[in-house]
């Protein structure tokens, strides 16, 4: 049977609601969709990092488009609820990041991240004001859709030069203030910050895992407060560096014309993979 929007919207509210604390896997296409579902995950999330890397970008160079395609195709895949990084909104305008919301919205999905990352190398993060009005933006057109969208509100200092964590709070707290459902601040450097991260909140908070030496069990986490764990890229960056090394072990590969024009396997020896210009 396949689940409505509405239902998946409801349960992953219901997620935030309950007592402890939950895992949410990120995923790049349809089919890890489905064997995360197979394990047991219950809820699923894009990142746009990986979601970059499978367009063979970077991170912030993919249009909001092709997220909402890549989207869509995760949504589509299971019955879980998926909630999307969406980065800035892709636009700096309150305006622009409602339409991105109605937008998600509209592809299946029953949440998101936005975030204050500006993406201006001089000034990484939006004004404290600025930053405020555009999740009220957000949440107003959150809060017009026929069912529970559950936006989370990035604040990003600590991962873009600016880790200070009396403004931190204060931005998670103005965002709170303004209507999200659950905050985020990525890169908090132990569990001590995040337990007083988490208890200067009154909403859920979720914390997003894989950075390294930034990184706590599940227990440790849930005693600090926090209601969601991201794997945010660690499950991407666990499958491409095995692929790396599974492409490593096959041999010395040589790859040439064929008289077709399409590529060949010339040649196969033992040790490391290379490959020719084509």
């Amino acid at each position: 049977m396949i689940a409505s929007q509405i239902d998946k919207a409801n349960r992953f509210r219901t997620l935030h609601q309950e007592p402890g604390c939950f895992v949410i896997g990120n995923v790049w296409d349809a089919g890890v969709a489905r064997i995360l579902a197979g394990l047991g995950f219950v809820a699923l999330a894009t990142s746009s990092w990986a979601c970059a890397g499978v367009l063979g970008r970077r991170d912030g160079m993919v249009t909001r488009p092709e997220v909402l395609d890549h989207a869509r195709a995760i949504v589509e895949a299971t019955n879980l609820p998926v909630s999307a990084d969406l980065e800035k909104g892709f636009s700096d305008a309150p305006d622009g990041v409602a339409e991105t919301i109605r937008l998600a919205a509209a592809t299946g999905l029953v949440g998101c991240t936005i975030e204050d990352f500006s993406g201006d190398p001089q000034k990484p993060l939006f004004d404290f004001n600025h930053a405020k009005v555009r999740i009220e933006a957000a949440v107003g057109a959150a809060r017009r859709l026929p069912f529970p969208f559950t936006l989370t509100a990035r604040a990003e200092g600590f991962l873009r030069g600016n880790p200070d964590l009396d403004d931190t709070i204060k931005r998670l707290q103005a965002f709170e203030a303004a209507g999200a459902d659950v905050l985020m601040a990525p890169g908090l450097p132990d569990l001590a910050t995040v337990r007083t991260v988490c208890a200067a909140l009154s909403r859920p908070f979720s914390f997003m895992a894989g950075i390294k030496g930034r990184s706590f069990s599940t227990a440790e986490l849930a005693h600090a407060g926090v209601k969601r764990i991201s794997l945010a890229t660690s499950l991407y960056r666990a499958a491409m560096s095995g692929l790396v090394n599974a492409a490593r072990g096959t041999g010395h590969v040589w790859l040439c014309r064929g008289d077709d024009g399409n590529p060949r396997v010339r040649q196969l020896h033992a040790r490391a993979v290379t490959i020719s210009r084509l």
